[in-house]
């Protein structure tokens, strides 16, 4: 059983930046797909960025040019560094893992075959 662990988030005013980081129970990345999520109150879950076993990166349409996924094998970590922080972009943000042994599902599915999940961070972004 994966376990994830989210921290980083906070309050910061529009175009501020914040580092979102998944810490994993175990080694994760050389076999899963690492995706962050973020669900706002009242809205759907959204699927905000996503990273490959191989590095390849995807990212939802609102956030591209603002937000970079990484992950560091050697301390089994994911980050999102989020840039240019909008008003929009408040949400609880969470991180998921997923086995894969081929692409990693789409941004657009929301996170529905995600079998690992870590407990979220809130970020809110002022005006």
């Amino acid at each position: 059983q994966v376990q994830l662990v989210e921290s980083g988030g906070g309050a910061v005013q529009t175009g501020g930046s914040l580092r979102l980081s998944c810490a994993a129970s175990e080694y994760t990345y050389s076999s899963y797909c690492m995706d962050w999520f973020r669900q706002a109150p009242g809205k759907e879950r959204e699927g905000v960025a996503s990273i490959n076993t191989d590095g390849r990166t995807k990212y939802t349409n609102s956030v591209k040019g603002r937000f970079t996924i990484s992950k560091d094998n050697a301390k089994n970590t994911l980050y999102l560094q989020m840039n240019s922080l909008e008003p929009e972009d408040t949400a609880m943000y969470y991180c998921a893992a997923e086995p894969t042994s081929g692409p990693c599902p789409p941004l657009s599915w929301n996170g529905a075959t995600f079998h690992y999940w870590g407990q979220g961070t809130q970020v809110t972004v002022s005006s």
